[in-house]
C-alpha cells in the first residue's frame, strides 16, 4: 500500500472536514473505520498508535463557507508561493493563515474544478507525526491516507494545476474507453513516491464527483461496507468481487465522498 504521507514537499500529511450533524458523522466514521480483528484507527478517529490523520470538525461559523469535502493537507515548500501560483491559475483561496509578521503559515485553496485541499509547510522529519508503533519498525497496521485521487473533465490542466501549486511530477497512464484511448496521470512528491491520481471523468471513472477522494484503509472492507449502509451513508461503487473487495467509494450521511481500501 502506498504511503503518502512522506514529511516532504507534496506528501499529503492529513485530511479533514468540517460537518453539521458532528455527532453523527464522528460515530459513522467510527464504526465504518474501526472493523476486522486488528482495527487500523480507533474509535476517536485517531489511528490506532493514537496519532490524529484525519478529523471531523463541527460545521461552525467560521467553517460555513468552506465546501462539504474532506480536504487533504498537503506539504509545501513555500505556503505563500503556493497561494499566489492558485490565485494566478484559475483557483481561488478559501482561508489563508498568516502570523503576526505576515508569513503564510497555512491556507485552504480551492481549484478551478472545485476541489478544495490545504497546503502547509513540509514538516521536519523529526516533528513529523508517527503512524507506526516504533516497537513493530513498520507502518503497515495502522490508519492513515494510502492515497488521494481527483476526477474532472479535464485531467491535463488539472495536472498542470497541481504541478505549479504543489509542485508534484507527473506520468501519464494510458486509458481507453468507449471513445478511444487517452491518458490519466499519477502526480508523485518530490522524493518520487506516487500519492496521487488526476483522472479524466469518463471511462471507470464517470459519474464520479470533482473532489479530492482520500483513500482510508481499514481492517475488513466487506464488513465497513455494510456499516456504511447501516449508517445513512451510500456505497456509490466498488472494485472487486464480494468475495475479494479491493476499493469503494463512498458517500457519508452528510453528502461527503471518500474511498475506503482493504488494509
Amino acid at each position: 500500500m502506498t504511503d503518502s504521507s512522506a514529511p516532504i514537499a507534496g506528501g499529503v500529511l492529513s485530511a479533514d472536514i468540517a460537518v453539521p450533524k458532528h455527532d453523527e458523522v464522528v460515530a459513522f466514521y467510527s464504526r465504518v473505520l474501526s472493523t476486522g480483528k486488528s482495527p487500523l484507527w480507533r474509535p476517536d478517529l485517531t489511528n490506532d498508535v493514537g496519532t490524529p490523520v484525519i478529523g471531523v470538525g463541527e460545521r461552525v461559523e467560521a467553517y460555513a463557507h468552506l465546501p462539504l469535502q474532506w480536504m487533504p493537507h498537503i506539504q509545501v515548500s513555500d505556503v505563500a508561493a503556493s497561494v499566489a501560483q492558485a490565485l494566478g491559475r484559475g483557483g481561488h483561496e478559501l482561508m489563508h493563515h498568516e502570523d503576526e509578521s505576515g508569513r503564510s503559515q497555512w491556507a485552504v485553496l480551492g481549484d478551478p474544478n472545485g476541489a478544495a485541499f490545504g497546503i502547509i509547510p513540509a514538516v521536519p522529519p523529526e516533528a513529523a507525526p508517527t503512524t507506526s508503533d516504533p516497537s513493530s519498525g513498520s507502518r503497515a497496521g495502522a490508519g492513515r491516507i494510502s492515497w488521494l485521487d481527483l476526477t474532472v473533465p479535464d485531467a491535463g490542466s488539472t495536472r498542470d494545476f497541481y504541478q505549479a501549486v504543489v509542485g508534484w511530477s507527473w506520468r501519464g497512464v494510458e486509458m481507453e474507453d468507449a471513445d478511444g484511448g487517452y491518458a490519466d496521470y499519477v502526480l508523485s512528491s518530490e522524493d518520487g513516491s506516487a500519492v496521487a491520481g488526476v483522472c479524466h471523468a469518463r471511462g471507470v471513472n464517470q459519474g464520479l464527483p470533482p473532489v479530492w477522494l482520500i483513500y482510508l484503509p481499514v481492517g475488513d472492507l466487506a464488513e465497513s461496507l455494510r456499516l456504511v449502509a447501516e449508517g445513512g451513508g451510500e456505497v456509490l461503487r466498488s472494485s472487486g468481487s464480494d468475495t475479494d473487495l479491493s476499493h469503494a467509494v463512498i458517500r457519508d450521511p452528510v453528502g461527503a465522498h471518500l474511498a475506503l481500501v482493504q488494509g
